[in-house]
């Protein structure tokens, strides 16, 4: 026997080969199907083969991972190729509103991002949030569509249709919870009659949602927020009692109804506001007399109210900055503000700019929006009111927006107003969402 052959290998007195040897890719139990569990269907699969011993083989290499989800979202790319995620958000958070919808088509990390919290909160801090005017419109034919309105770029955007519940309806409730959520909720629906439900608008993902029922049907009620909860109170209901004193509140963060103290008498709210942390209404009785009424969410409390504010109170008015200013004029060139110390209405602006007694120039809402007041009228243009400038007699205080293609409905509103026929549309609620 030739010596070198019984000369044994540093590795061999170890029990293992230098070398494993090869293994056919036929032969090899990790190539078998992974539903073979043991060497003997192994065998079974592949008669005659052999177990692969190579040693830099790892034996958990085939097996599936128990949470795709995970691995995937440890190897996932960058929200931007050659940045950290943190300094990709502070650039994505700087893109305009208009261009959210384009953000969320790109990939599915960045539509979780540009509809999630943390991306709006961000634009919130840096002051960076941007806020548009909704707006809900009637047409001659009781369809109630809807738009929003962009200041800036002053075009309208695309928005997901009105759900059918509310298409036709009348009498419905409109309120904002949490900056973004736009609220429609009771109102009359003409094949069911008084309505418990309730939707919510989501600025954020564009979308609609449903929220719990109110607890009781009605419609042509009142509605505020205070605190970011949702009031309501008063308005009709089919049935024997007729007109309501009922009242009761959501909490968005309980996600439930709750009753509240009743009002003193039944009414049919026809305006309302807040105002030094209180809910004020002014309607009709159950005999059709002018009534107002006052409620104290501390208290829990209604009260009658029968002071200089409401015996000049007219709609639309709001409150900005702690005062409460209304329209003077039909087609709202004028403005007027309350003063507490005389305790009536007086005149504070005036536009010197009349539009016209018509329908489709009548002015349907004021609301705050981005710290100005917002006159909005039937033909959907505005008017923007910077009330904290001192130097009223600025050009600038008073800004008129058309909004870019409604020119042609605000023309066909002006010449059937001219022609004494009735006004294509006219506004129902107007709200102002942020994001």
């Amino acid at each position: 026997m030739d010596p070198s052959s019984q000369r044994q290998s540093p590795n061999g007195s170890r029990g293992f080969r230098l070398q494993a040897p090869l293994v056919d890719s036929v032969s090899c139990y990790c190539r078998v199907d992974s539903g073979l569990k043991s060497v003997v269907e192994a065998r079974k699969f592949v008669p005659g083969s052999k177990l692969c011993i190579q040693p830099d083989i790892n034996p958990n290499a085939h097996r599936r991972s128990k949470n795709p989800k995970r691995e995937r979202t440890r190897i996932q790319p960058p929200l931007l190729p050659g940045l950290p995620d943190d300094l990709a958000v502070a650039c994505l958070i700087r893109v305009p509103r208009s261009d959210h919808r384009k953000l969320r088509l790109v990939c599915k990390r960045w539509y979780r991002l540009a509809s999630g919290n943390f991306f709006y909160s961000q634009r919130k801090l840096l002051a960076m949030s941007e806020e548009w005017a909704y707006v809900f419109k009637r047409d001659r034919d009781g369809k109630i569509s809807w738009n929003t309105i962009d200041p800036v770029s002053q075009v309208p955007q695309p928005l997901p249709p009105v759900p059918r519940e509310y298409s036709e309806a009348v009498g419905f409730g409109c309120a904002v919870l949490s900056g973004c959520h736009l609220y429609l909720f009771g109102g009359k629906d003409p094949l069911r009659g008084s309505m418990r439900r309730v939707i919510f608008y989501n600025a954020r993902t564009n979308k609609w949602h449903r929220a719990p029922d109110m607890l009781r049907k009605r419609h042509f009620f009142g509605s505020c927020v205070i605190n970011n909860c949702l009031y309501v109170a008063g308005g009709e209901c089919e049935g024997i009692q007729r007109t309501l004193r009922s009242a009761e509140v959501y909490d968005p963060n309980k996600n439930r109804w709750s009753f509240v103290a009743d009002m003193s008498t039944a009414m049919v709210p026809l305006i309302g506001v807040v105002y030094d942390k209180k809910w004020f209404l002014k309607g009709l009785g159950s005999h059709q007399q002018v009534m107002s009424e006052a409620y104290d969410p501390e208290t829990n409390s209604w009260s009658p109210v029968s002071d200089g504010m409401v015996t000049g109170w007219r709609n639309p008015c709001t409150s900005l900055n702690g005062r409460l200013y209304g329209l003077d004029c039909k087609d709202g060139c004028k403005l007027r503000v309350f003063d507490e110390t005389t305790n009536s209405w007086n005149k504070f602006m005036d536009s010197k700019v009349h539009l016209g007694n018509s329908t489709s120039l009548e002015a349907a809402a004021l609301v705050p929006l981005n710290n100005k007041l917002c006159i909005v009228r039937n033909n959907m243009s505005m008017s923007l009111v910077d009330v904290t400038n001192p130097d009223k007699n600025n050009p600038r205080v008073w800004e008129n927006i058309a909004v870019k293609g409604q020119s042609k409905s605000i023309l066909s509103n002006i010449w059937s107003s001219i022609a004494g026929r009735a006004v294509k549309s006219h506004i129902v609620h107007c709200q102002v969402l942020q994001a």
